[in-house]
Parts: structure tokens; C-alpha cells; sequence
């Protein structure tokens, strides 16, 4: 028999109780592969958040090319958060208050960098300060593709624990609270967080 998850995770006992469509919409907020969403649901229900965690890093793992592509697709550049979205601004805090020279020169960065590889400079921002993430960008830039995508597989993978331990903490994950949206989804709201707020 499975243990309950503790009081101090509803949203864990949320998720595993959910309708599989509303869990899906949740999962999704937090990363938009398919591939991912639907093996942390068939992998419900979760004792504690360690176990919803663990199945974060065993999905991770598997997922192709194309379904990472599906994961970064979810993500804005660094510099540029989704409006609406407090999720990513959260996350890119950092370069909230950097100077517009630092700005720019992200800008810069970004650029290059998803003409050499053809997708967004992906980084688990949270914590790192503006100028972290610059020089972040700038010794990635010189990476094979193949080295690049393992390194956004493992930052996906940190971003993806990040915003599951909030949604396992949250009363009422935020997509619950309104409908599925088209185009790359949010994630889910911190505990105390209204959905018209910001995160992911």
C-alpha cells in the first residue's frame, strides 16, 4: 500500500488524485515534452516528493532529441521572460536588475547561440545572477551540438525539480485553477501565488 503524501504537500496529494486531463495540464506547465508529462502519470500515484522527483530524472533521461526540443520550445530566452508567466520571471530574476549593457549583451548571446544551434540558450537560472548566466553563454557557445544538448537535458532536469517541488507545496496547482491554454503552457504557482501572477 502506498503511503499518503504529508499535509505539507498538497498539491502532491492534488496530483495524484487529480483527473488524468488536469494532472496532464499540470505536468505540462512545468515542462512541455509529451513524452515526459505521460511517463510521470503513469508513474502516479507518488508517496513523497523524492519519488515525483526521481521519476523527474528517470523521464529526463529518456527523452529524444525531438522531445527535448518539446521541452525548450516551453521556455523564453534569458532576459526575455513570457508576460503573464511568473514562472520564468522568477527564474530570471538575475537579469531582472541588470544593467542595459549586460541586457544587450545577452541579447547578443542569445542570438548567436540559437543561430549555432537552433533553439533558446537554456539555463536553470534560479539563484544565478545576470552576469552568471552571461558567461554561462558564453562558454557554451563554443560546444559541440551534441555536448549542448546534454548539457540542456541536465538544466531541464534541474528546472523540472525546481518547479515540481512548488507544485507538490502548492494548495491548488495553478492549472487547475483555469483552463488549458494553446501555445507553450505555465507552470504551476507557488504556494500563496495567484495564477495572474507569474511563475510558472
Amino acid at each position: 500500500m502506498t503511503p499518503s503524501p504529508s499535509p505539507a504537500t498538497p498539491g502532491l496529494t492534488w496530483l495524484n488524485s487529480a483527473q488524468e486531463s488536469e494532472a496532464r495540464a499540470a505536468l505540462l506547465g512545468v515542462c512541455a515534452a509529451r513524452a515526459w508529462a505521460g511517463a510521470l502519470l503513469e508513474g502516479r500515484p507518488y508517496a513523497t516528493p523524492e519519488r515525483l522527483l526521481a521519476a523527474n530524472d528517470a523521464a529526463m533521461a529518456e527523452l529524444t532529441a525531438v522531445d527535448l526540443d518539446e521541452a525548450m520550445a516551453g521556455h523564453p530566452p534569458i532576459g526575455r521572460p513570457r508576460p503573464g508567466d511568473p514562472s520564468s520571471a522568477r527564474e530570471q530574476r538575475g537579469m531582472a536588475g541588470a544593467s542595459e549593457a549586460l541586457k544587450a549583451e545577452m541579447l547578443e548571446l542569445n542570438l548567436a547561440y540559437q543561430e549555432r544551434f537552433g533553439h533558446v540558450f537554456l539555463i536553470c537560472a534560479t539563484g544565478l545572477s545576470g552576469e552568471q548566466m552571461r558567461d554561462a553563454a558564453r562558454s557554451r557557445i563554443g560546444n559541440s551540438p551534441e555536448e549542448e544538448r546534454e548539457i540542456v537535458r541536465t538544466e531541464l532536469t534541474k528546472i523540472n525539480r525546481i518547479r515540481l517541488t512548488s507544485l507538490a507545496k502548492a494548495a491548488r496547482p495553478a492549472q487547475a485553477a483555469r483552463p488549458a491554454q494553446t501555445g507553450a503552457p505555465s507552470g504551476p504557482a507557488g504556494p500563496g501565488e495567484k495564477a495572474s501572477e507569474h511563475e510558472r
